[in-house]
């Protein structure tokens, strides 16, 4: 099994998490990962290196796919990107990272910085969200981020947020038609859009429908879709924001060929039923609870992840 979507950082950011964000200027990064439930629990932990493989060996899980943050400053990319340098140095066998770009660094700055995550062993881009820090989608140092990407066979991790969803603090919009257009631009870029890409598939192309009227009604545009050849979707989440039919919803419209496991821990996705977050629990809704056959299980477990990532 290997986990495509998982957030790990540095021991001076684990140490004090909110005061780093404050010194660092990461505003809505500290909104998302350091805020707390009613109960007074925090919706994510933060772990070493060290817990993280003991979560993935309670889990059944080979390999994780450690993803970077959509940072507002590019220090903070380079911060994170040294980090997960390191990680895959000392857990090759276990651990492969993405890359974090901000483009307040500006263009060359942002392709040497891909330059060197590639010479260092890290493997993709993202996760990425333009829509949370004022990047737009039709921008060109974006653009040349994808194009390089596309280059080099890298897959670009992209964070979209159901439409139809309650408000939570720090929640961004991100009109789903603006990756419909990201990958129609980019079509040698495999682009993975996490959280099931907010439904696209089944909001923007599926059969007019309950889902597809609430998003409409809510403001999304109601457009032609045909799903492109280089989109896949993550499973991070997933609890939090939908039941375990989605698997089989989603796999009939799509295929399980567009699907890739991923967990987002250290993101507590079941706060009802633990304090700590926990890998393994996904792990078992997917292997027990989709409905899903044993082939779509593993489709969707490793094997999409393996042909993304050759070499793994």
């Amino acid at each position: 099994m290997i986990d495509m979507h998982v957030h790990l950082y540095p021991p001076e950011i684990n140490a004090d998490p909110a005061g780093w964000a404050a010194r660092a200027g990461e505003p809505h990064w500290a909104t998302l990962s350091t805020r707390r439930r009613k109960s007074g629990q925090p919706v994510q932990g933060f772990p070493s290196v060290e817990e993280l493989l003991r979560a993935m060996d309670e889990a059944g899980v080979e390999r994780s796919v450690l993803l970077g943050w959509y940072w507002e400053r590019a220090e903070n990319c380079r911060l994170q990107n040294r980090f997960y340098a390191d990680c895959v140095y000392a857990h090759p066998d276990r651990i492969s990272a993405f890359a974090s770009v901000s483009p307040s660094a500006g263009e060359d700055a942002v392709l040497h910085e891909l330059d060197w995550a590639r010479e260092h062993g890290l493997c993709g881009v993202g996760e990425l969200s333009p829509h949370s820090i004022g990047w737009a989608c039709e921008d060109p140092i974006l653009a040349a981020v994808l194009a390089r990407a596309g280059d080099w066979g890298w897959p670009v991790n992209l964070h979209v947020t159901e439409p139809v969803s309650r408000d939570y603090p720090g929640k961004v919009e991100t009109p789903l038609a603006d990756f419909a257009q990201l990958a129609a631009a980019h079509p040698h870029t495999p682009l993975i859009l996490a959280h099931w890409g907010g439904r696209l598939p089944l909001l923007l192309g599926g059969a007019a429908g309950a889902d597809t009227a609430a998003y409409v009604e809510d403001g999304g545009a109601a457009v032609d879709f045909a799903l492109p050849q280089n989109l896949y979707f993550d499973t991070a989440a997933s609890p939090l924001i939908y039941g375990p039919d989605i698997w089989q919803k989603f796999v009939a419209r799509v295929g399980a060929e567009r699907v890739l496991f991923g967990s987002d821990y250290p993101l507590n996705l079941y706060p009802a039923l633990s304090a700590e977050p926990d890998i393994a629990r996904f792990a078992a809704e997917l292997r027990e609870r989709s409905g899903l056959t044993a082939e779509e299980i593993c489709v969707i477990s490793t094997d999409n992840a393996r042909r993304l990532l050759g070499r793994l």
